[in-house]
């Protein structure tokens, strides 16, 4: 596309010589932009991306990726059938009957909350990663002994509860006749406790052994709904449409995490689509750059300009010339981006471990703290088009003053230059 001629001409141009330091550092300028801009939306997007990751495998993994419920009454009296409906489907990594309800918990010292109440079966609770990696106090290997329950970290910091203390579970719902209606309860070893990181959850959640939660409930084998989870969170459209096939006739309904979350999730694409936005208008201030710097080196080459046309250089030559001095800031710019956000966002835990000694110094607090624990992922995706996005207006901030260059009249600019 550029011939010799064009390379080396385009080039001594973006060399700085005495007389055009201003424009030289213009053009630095444009470049340094450009650089930031690619980088800083690679690390925000990497970082949001991480984030959206992080909350959604946190809320998802306490409560399933997908849920099997009645569409009318409160229970299914035969998890078993459903169950055994599911295991041709491809992708399941776990199925099991839960119980959910509200009750409410009342500690040793007196204290009382209202707790979401959730029955699993031992071995579907162990086998939940978030529940492994927030293990806090105590032992899952005593959860499914009779009357054991497991409290969020912040619920039993309420109630002062510690591995060995009884709790008494209380249940709104009455038992006996008019005259000896009480509510229902029950007294519970706490095993454990756990910290997800969201105060919503650790604060108001219990873990019991299905058999405790159905005989608490007084639903006999009966549950609540059937809960699973994939291999991979990203395939619920598909598994639940498998899912409906497979469950099709029998009155149930099929929810995902996504719809069950839906508030979060929207908000979370929301913000990370406006941040991208916002941070791509740094690029275009950039480029913006580049149109001012190449109208300054244009002006300033003018009579050059006028020697090459009268010595025989066509327009064209002209045009792609000054392309190429644009393109060389705008395009040099976006792959030294590239190489700084990919370099950063790629050793996010490194450069934690960098900044910890901030950390200690007290200036900076908790907005550091929350700054270190930030997650990071990286997208092909995300980033091919952040470098795609530097090119295109790259590329597009040259073709005006390019097109001017190309139009300078030679005897104009040899009587006035």
């Amino acid at each position: 596309m550029f011939n010799a001629f064009e390379r080396a001409v385009a080039f001594r141009y973006l060399r700085t010589r005495k007389g055009e330091r201003f424009v030289s550092i213009t053009a630095l300028f444009s470049l340094v932009g450009i650089t930031l801009g690619v980088a800083t939306l690679i690390i925000v997007t990497s970082v949001m991306n991480g984030f959206r990751q992080d909350l959604m495998a946190r809320i998802i993994g306490l409560n399933g990726h997908l849920t099997v419920q009645p569409e009318r009454g409160r229970t299914l009296e035969d998890p078993q059938a459903i169950l055994a409906r599911l295991n041709g489907i491809a992708g399941l990594v776990q199925a099991a009957p839960a119980v959910e309800g509200q009750v409410l918990v009342t500690g040793p010292g007196g204290g009382a909350a209202a707790a979401q109440l959730r029955g699993l079966p031992p071995e579907a609770l162990r086998a939940r990663p978030v529940i492994r990696r927030g293990l806090r106090l105590g032992d899952l290997a005593e959860f499914g002994a009779e009357d054991t329950v497991v409290v969020g970290a912040r619920l039993a910091a309420r109630l002062r509860l510690m591995p060995g203390d009884t709790l008494t579970v209380v249940l709104p719902q009455a038992r006996g006749g008019d005259f000896t209606a009480a509510p229902r309860q029950r007294s519970l070893r706490m095993v454990a406790s756990f910290d997800m990181g969201m105060p919503e959850y650790d604060g108001r959640t219990i873990f019991v052994p299905l058999a405790t939660a159905q005989s608490l409930f007084g639903l006999g084998e009966a549950v609540n709904q059937v809960e699973i989870l994939l291999a991979d969170p990203s395939r619920v459209a598909p598994v639940t449409a498998e899912l409906r096939a497979a469950l099709a006739g029998q009155g149930l309904r099929v929810a995902d995490w996504q719809n069950a979350n839906s508030s979060i999730y929207a908000a979370v694409l929301v913000e990370r689509q406006v941040m991208f936005l916002i941070l791509t208008l740094i690029v275009v201030v950039a480029a913006f750059n580049i149109v001012s710097s190449l109208t300054m080196l244009v002006k300033d080459k003018g009579r050059d300009i006028a020697i090459l046309r009268t010595m025989g250089a066509p327009r064209g030559a002209v045009l792609r010339i000054f392309i190429l001095c644009g393109a060389t800031i705008g395009c040099g710019g976006t792959l030294a981006g590239f190489a700084l956000g990919l370099g950063v966002a790629a050793n996010f835990p490194a450069l934690r471990r960098g900044l910890a000694w901030l950390e200690e110094t007290g200036l900076f607090g908790a907005e550091l703290r929350f700054l270190m624990q930030l997650p990071s992922v990286i997208e092909v995706r995300d980033v091919a088009v952040i470098v795609a996005t530097g090119f295109g207006l790259s590329l597009l901030a040259t073709l005006y003053p390019s097109w001017r260059a190309a139009r300078i009249d030679p005897a104009e600019a040899l009587r006035h230059g």
